[in-house]
């Protein structure tokens, strides 16, 4: 009978995973498409910038989960207006940032993504990542493992690689959004290599074994880790709150504050 519904549980998770990544490519493609219209750039109340191609995405996105999985709501960065009071009784949903890295789109540099996550009991279980740019595709859940696909090949398991003694870490950091507290944290570090990303690229770069931590001081919003946090901890890495104490989701505000991805 165990064994049974662990099959069971495994099927889902692979139909999700494969339904998910096939969103994620899709909006990708969106993406894709308006950048090589050329967009303008929008402001959002916030402050930030928004684009054609994050509304289109969106609305791939939003459209394909609806059909799918009716009964599990999601919380969109394009659609994040919905009370707490709605949101704190949710069990399980979907965690999207439609077009991760707005401001790296905007400046033609390729490091924009796709994120999906699901999330249950406010923990992220499962995550997509698609650069599309790349046609890179980042997977991971707990009980599948992490994996890359890169142009359609076949996908590759990825696992973090820790730091060897004495070896210099390989740190990864924001590209759009350095911190003067971030090179405080270095400082007292054996730092062999700084390298700068866009989005959550960055947690696929600890996940793949790439980078050995990325520290993160500046806030971000919960739709820009739950999919990098899922994937990260199924290669094998942890991300912790500053305080060392499991990162926080579904808050009253979605505001994160800081963290640290290791390997």
């Amino acid at each position: 009978m165990t064994a049974t519904k662990r099959s069971g549980k495994d099927l889902f998770m692979n139909e999700m995973i494969i339904n998910l990544s096939q969103i994620a490519k899709d909006a990708g493609q969106a993406i894709m498409d308006v950048r090589s219209k050329g967009f303008e750039v929008v402001n959002k109340k916030d402050d930030s910038p928004v684009t054609a191609a994050d509304i289109a995405s969106n609305e791939v996105i939003m459209k394909a989960l609806t059909e799918l999985y009716p009964s599990t709501p999601v919380l969109s960065e394009e659609g994040a207006d919905i009370p707490f009071s709605v949101r704190q009784s949710w069990n399980e949903f979907f965690l999207v940032d439609p077009l991760d890295g707005t401001k790296e789109f905007i400046k033609d540099n390729g490091e924009f993504c796709v994120c999906i996550a699901l999330m249950r009991s406010n923990r992220p279980v499962l995550g997509v990542v698609y650069a599309p740019t790349s046609d890179t595709l980042y997977t991971g859940c707990a009980e599948k493992g992490a994996y890359v696909t890169r142009e359609n090949r076949a996908p590759e398991k990825i696992t973090t690689k820790p730091a060897a003694e004495n070896e210099g870490l390989v740190v990864v950091g924001s590209r759009s959004h350095p911190s003067p507290d971030l090179e405080k944290y270095l400082s007292t570090m054996n730092v062999a290599k700084m390298t700068p990303a866009g989005s959550a690229i960055k947690f696929c770069l600890v996940a793949e074994g790439k980078a050995h931590i990325y520290p993160r001081f500046n806030p971000t919003m919960e739709w820009d880790t739950g999919a990098g946090q899922a994937i990260v901890e199924a290669a094998g890495g942890t991300m912790l709150g500053l305080d060392s104490k499991e990162f926080p989701y579904n808050k009253e505000n979605l505001i994160n504050k800081g963290f640290f991805v290791t390997a």
